[in-house]
């Protein structure tokens, strides 16, 4: 075990366990927290890229049956898989660019650029000045004569529809009728090279989340929030700065929201001693995003504790979610997994509502989902659309999931009164279980 230290602020530091991971080196002025350089980044980025191409690539083509994969799109209108699988750039396609990978059996899988650019990881096979890119496509295609051409036109998961009308036309007409009858939607495939993440990535997601969670520490601590003064605005705009003052990227706009007794008076925005305060904050950072749901107290005058029903909560939201996960198996369908959770969580009176997602390379991301907020029962109406049938997607190892959900607990020391208390943290799901990245939240934090 070793320990990376997340600097929140000028006077006093978070110290988190990390197991597994590398330290990052801080390039930041005293009282931020340690992140890497942008070229550091890259370098790092770039690695796992070529290691998802090098491993993951050829095991999930054979796993589906294709052995051509083709991956192409316009500037300013991304696939959503074509940054898994290129080096990293903000400006990462040049007007038009094609991806095609052939599956050489023992030879391993042949990665072929056709592009105004060049791309690490790729060879280029374009005659620029004598053909156009399409042609260049048709001639690859042809020369390789490929049983099954997949494409990224999907029904199932909107991360494996990223060709477009236009291009999936264009690319009909250039390949001729023959070939053209090969194409098949290979939204499997995609989904897979999104969802699948590398041991390489774990061991720094931790420290990801730890940024995440340092942030919302220090947002929880007198350096933010003053008592009867911040409001929980002035607190989501503060931790958005932050985020932003670090050198890291928002992934949305976040939210700040609070929890107060009835008996201490109407509801406003203003953060009053007594209230309990919830946030919904994530960021991104060499290129995974985190999404976590965390709590912190206002402790009343004499007050030198979080009350114990608020607590207890609290440990009812930890229990839901280790129900949850205990219903994790490879194969089965979030709308499985949702149904057979639901039963157990309100066996025990827990009142959950389950809403957990994938996240990794995006927010709401590619993979099976458990649950939507409005969706806790399977719908027949409801199942046709894109969401409901992304719940009978089937769970994979080596993915991350938010395990977002809620319980309604009742708080004595406010009278009994009923509380809605949702609870979001990271895991990832390998063989070997699962395991919570970063830790999570089991103690609600004190703002003093």
């Amino acid at each position: 075990m070793m320990s990376v230290m997340l600097r929140v602020g000028t006077a006093a530091a978070l110290v988190i366990g990390l197991a597994a991971a590398p330290d990052l080196r801080p390039n930041q002025a005293e009282g931020a927290p340690s992140v890497l350089p942008l070229r550091q980044r890259k370098a790092v980025m770039d690695g796992w890229v070529k290691l998802r191409l090098e491993r993951i690539l050829p095991e999930e083509m054979r796993r589906y049956g294709f052995d051509m994969w083709l991956v192409i799109c316009n500037e300013g209108v991304e696939d959503p898989v074509f940054r898994a699988l290129v080096p990293e750039d903000p400006w990462a396609i040049r007007r038009l660019s094609m991806l095609v990978f052939y599956d050489r059996g023992a030879q391993g899988v042949e990665r072929i650029l056709i592009a105004h650019h060049d791309k690490e990881f790729y060879t280029k096979d374009w005659k620029e000045g004598s053909e156009t890119q399409w042609q260049a496509l048709a001639r690859v295609v042809k020369a390789r004569n490929p049983k099954r051409i997949g494409i990224n036109q999907a029904v199932k998961v909107p991360f494996g529809d990223g060709l477009t009308a236009g291009l999936k036309q264009k690319l009909v007409d250039a390949l001729g009728p023959d070939l053209a009858a090969r194409l098949q939607s290979a939204e499997d495939l995609a989904v897979a090279m999104l969802e699948r993440r590398l041991p390489e990535e774990i061991a720094l997601y931790h420290q990801v989340v730890f940024l995440t969670r340092a942030i919302i520490r220090e947002a929880f601590s007198s350096r933010a929030t003053t008592p009867e003064v911040t409001t929980t605005d002035d607190l989501a705009w503060w931790v958005q700065e932050r985020v932003v003052a670090l050198g890291l990227e928002r992934t949305s706009q976040g939210s700040m929201s609070i929890l107060r007794a009835k008996s201490a008076g109407p509801m406003d925005n203003v953060i009053r001693r007594g209230d309990l305060v919830h946030c919904d904050e994530g960021l991104k950072y060499l290129g995974l995003l985190t999404d976590l749901h965390e709590w912190a107290y206002v402790p009343r005058p004499g007050e030198t504790d979080v009350p114990a029903g608020l607590k207890e909560a609290l440990r009812k939201g930890n229990r839901m979610q280790d129900i949850l996960v205990g219903e994790f198996r490879v194969g089965r369908s979030g709308t499985e997994i949702l149904a057979a959770a639901l039963e157990k969580g309100r066996a025990e009176g827990l009142k959950p509502r389950v809403y957990t997602h994938p996240i990794g390379v995006h927010l709401h991301s590619a993979g099976t989902v458990i649950g939507l907020p409005d969706q806790q029962e399977q719908d027949p109406i409801r199942d046709r659309d894109v969401e409901g049938r992304r719940g009978d997607y089937p769970l994979r190892i080596d993915t991350t999931h938010a395990i977002e959900l809620s319980i309604n607990a009742s708080v004595p020391e406010w009278g009994g009164q009923e509380v809605r208390f949702p609870v979001e943290q990271q895991a990832f799901f390998s063989a070997s279980g699962v395991q919570f990245i970063g830790g999570r939240q089991t103690e609600i934090y004190v703002v003093r």
